[in-house]
Parts: C-alpha cells; sequence; structure tokens
C-alpha cells in the first residue's frame, strides 16, 4: 500500500459515516469530487479534512474536500447482495478448494443439473481449473469439498474482510479515519 501525500487523480473524497467510520472498506467508499461539492451545497455531509486544490465559480471559491462525514446515519446491519464481488469479499478472493487466487469463477456446490440453486449456500468462489475438475458432480463425488460451507455473511462480515484488502493507493488525509477500530497488536 503506497501512501500518498499528493492527492489521487480525479480528487476523490473519504466518506465516512456519521460515527466517522468509512460507510464501505472494500470497495473503499470515495465519492468523486464533484459529487462531494454536490453533498456539501445539498447539507448532506460535514468537511472534515480538504486538498489545497480549489474549485470556483464566479461568486464563490472552495477547497476541495478529501474527507467528508455524513450528517446522518445509513444503518450498515441490511444484509449483503448476492453479487459476485460479495462472494469473493466472502470467500477472501480465494479458490475454495486449492486456495488459489487467480482466474477465479464460482461454483455451485451441488449443481444446478442435480438442483441446486444460486444462493448464498450452494455457491463458492472457485478458480477456473478446479471448478472444470469437479464438474457436475456433487462434492462427495469428485472428492472436493470447499473449504468453508457456504453461507449468507453479514454486512459486518463483510466490512471485516474488506479490512484485510486495503486499496494501493491512500491519500495521507485519509489515514487517521481507516483501521482506527481495529485491535492493536502487542
Amino acid at each position: 500500500m503506497q501512501v500518498l501525500k499528493a492527492p489521487p487523480s480525479g480528487w476523490p473524497c473519504l466518506v465516512l459515516n456519521a460515527d466517522f467510520r468509512p460507510l464501505s472498506y472494500y470497495p473503499l467508499s470515495l465519492w468523486p469530487w464533484q459529487e462531494v461539492i454536490k453533498a456539501v451545497f445539498l447539507d448532506r455531509v460535514d468537511v472534515v479534512s480538504t486538498y489545497d486544490q480549489e474549485v470556483h465559480s464566479p461568486s464563490f471559491a472552495m477547497k476541495l474536500p478529501s474527507v467528508v462525514s455524513l450528517k446522518s446515519y445509513v444503518a450498515q446491519d441490511r444484509p449483503p447482495a448476492f453479487t459476485r464481488f460479495n462472494l469473493f469479499l466472502r470467500d477472501s478472493f480465494s479458490c475454495q478448494y486449492c486456495r488459489a487466487g487467480e482466474d477465479l469463477t464460482f461454483d455451485h456446490v451441488i449443481p444446478r443439473s442435480r438442483g441446486g440453486r444460486t444462493t448464498w449456500e450452494n455457491i463458492v468462489t472457485a478458480c477456473a481449473r478446479c471448478n472444470l475438475q469437479k464438474g457436475g458432480r456433487t462434492p462427495h463425488e469428485a472428492h472436493m469439498h470447499p473449504r468453508l460451507k457456504p453461507r449468507r455473511p453479514s454486512a459486518y462480515e463483510l466490512q471485516e474482510r474488506g479490512r484485510k484488502f486495503p486499496p494501493h493507493h491512500l491519500h495521507e488525509s485519509w489515514l487517521d479515519y481507516l483501521y482506527w477500530d481495529i485491535e492493536l497488536e502487542a
């Protein structure tokens, strides 16, 4: 991970919930500067930190926000959407059969041809090689069992998992608001 003194391209802004925690860790909750300016004028956010860069109109100048917090708390307890990204995040971006992290796809544990459904409880992340090797067989028939039993994750679990995959670059003004609630090592 690289900490930048200069702002990342596009002047993104870290968005914090009203409790000053990021709305999301992975992907990191970033808004483009245009959306942030609109939110500031609509009085939906408080500016916490700014870049040195300013935007101007004929009668107004404002430094671009680098960190904002929402004025109203957004509950994070809604169930996560069943998406490919969230599935990969649940399974830590690794094949549940061989732990590979490349060429990922998903596998129906109980094959669709055998009545398996496309649900959190029947889908795991698999590399293309393992998916092909397992084919239309059950885990017992293929002698291939997922490392973890597939299940619906909570939003909290996905947030925790996302912390393990930080973005490639962070602006220094964001650091005080990221990972501050992680238990420190002795």
